[in-house]
């Protein structure tokens, strides 16, 4: 009966966005209510729940978008975006600019969170759209599959790493393993699938479309532009590899690295920087660089509602019990413990809509049965992972992000951003397995 709700209420909530026009955020505040009243959630309970699940998806995202949104528009008047996208067209080519950009999605999205590695690259995708009037569904999906791809399979990020400790895996070989199915699945949703969406009608967010203003200031060069522009990467990378290659690092320089190395202040230590090398060396005042954060804040903030939108539908499907509920249901199938937890991961996250929660609570079941067979653990969290990007919808955050920033209607972003993400998840199942028959 649960599941019978949920899927009622996502039907409802597509309707009421694609057939009634009515707004994303409303919409998804009026049925996240209704369903959890359906689902047995207490009345007086409901409140919380709606301000939990808005406090918990936006309290790690706000920041790392509004500080992103900031930077990506001063790369972007700057003229920084610009002699970046010149530089990886004179090695790429213009014919060959998807490959480029899905390398670069993938390298950065490596020890990047998927956010930060979103509104990062973004910028660049939109100016290579921009100058070379190219479509941006075309030009884009193949760095954000390679961005998704290794925030689902690859550590560090959070997901892989929790599921690699509950299992008992080894990190070397998930991450080994993880990168043999990471490659065909990134070059499968990437330039291939993305090569039938060339004529996708999009009118993305006028966020990066100003150009720069080389009457009144100085463009920066291209290595300025480059290391401003991805300057959190390597400041990320630092605050991973240092604790590795220095265990005996005290207390204290400890937990300077993880506050330095925390996404948001990351963010803002870039956007201070970018501030110095894109704005006022170039001969930009203050206050001319807080105008242009002023209208990137103005052009996010739909985006921010509609994302806290679908964060609200997550907590009362989490509330209710529905993902511990699939989860339970499944265990008695009786199918391979892979396609199993495969399986759980992916028919969660339709449900839920958050990847993370998708696997941790498909993993917190299937474990017992992990233990039992004696399946390849590291197998099993990257089986996991593959089944928790599947069919991303109107309950995930990224749908939304994607569907805004590229100004795509709902049946667009579905072709496009969902279908991408379940050729992720089935090629990474597929992987799964061929590696079972080898190892």
């Amino acid at each position: 009966m649960s599941f019978l709700i949920v899927i009622i209420s996502l039907a409802i909530l597509i309707a009421l966005i694609a057939r009634f026009k009515v707004d994303a955020f409303l919409a998804f505040i009026l049925v996240s209510a209704a369903a959890g009243i359906a689902l047995g959630i207490p009345l007086d309970k409901l409140p919380a729940t709606i301000e939990t699940g808005i406090g918990n998806l936006m309290g790690s995202l706000t920041l790392i978008i509004v500080l992103g949104a900031m930077l990506g528009k001063l790369v972007a008047v700057s003229g920084a975006a610009g002699e970046i996208a010149s530089g990886m067209t004179s090695v790429f080519g213009t014919k060959r600019i998807r490959w480029g950009l899905m390398i670069t999605g993938f390298i950065v999205g490596i020890p990047l969170f998927y956010g930060i590695g979103f509104v990062l690259l973004v910028p660049l995708i939109f100016t290579i759209v921009n100058r070379y009037r190219l479509p941006a569904v075309f030009i884009g999906l193949p760095m954000l599959s390679a961005l998704s791809v290794t925030h689902g399979f690859l550590p560090p990020h959070p997901s892989p790493v929790a599921l690699v400790s509950l299992f008992d895996a080894n990190m070397g070989m998930t991450l080994i393993w993880g990168l043999v199915i990471a490659v065909p699945a990134i070059i499968l949703a990437g330039p291939v699938f993305s090569g039938t969406l060339r004529k996708v009608s999009s009118k993305p967010v006028k966020l990066f479309e100003s150009a720069p203003d080389t009457n009144s200031f100085g463009t920066p060069g291209k290595i300025n532009s480059l290391l401003s522009a991805t300057l959190p990467v390597f400041l990320l990378i630092a605050a991973t590899v240092l604790p590795m290659c220095l265990p005996e690092m005290g207390e204290a320089a400890l937990s300077v690295v993880k506050f330095l190395g925390a996404p948001p202040v990351v963010m803002l230590i870039a956007l201070i920087v970018a501030t110095c090398t894109l704005g006022i060396a170039q001969g930009r005042s203050i206050k001319s660089v807080m105008e242009v954060y002023v209208e990137a804040v103005k052009d996010i903030a739909m985006i921010l509602l509609i994302i806290a939108g679908s964060g609200v539908f997550t907590q009362m499907m989490k509330d209710s019990g529905v993902s511990a509920e699939l989860a339970v249901m499944l265990q008695s199938v009786p199918i391979h413990p892979l396609i199993l937890g495969w399986l759980m991961a992916a028919l969660i996250r339709v449900c839920v809509g958050s990847a993370t929660v998708a696997a941790l609570t498909a993993a917190g079941v299937i474990l017992p049965l992990v233990r039992q067979t004696g399946v390849e653990p590291s197998l099993m969290v990257l089986s996991l992972g593959a089944g928790s990007l599947f069919f991303s919808h109107v309950n995930d955050s990224g749908f939304w992000l994607f569907k805004e920033y590229f100004g795509l209607s709902l049946k667009d972003t579905f072709r496009s951003w969902s279908v991408m993400e379940t050729i992720v998840s089935v090629t990474g199942l597929a992987g799964v397995m061929i590696l079972n028959l080898i190892i």
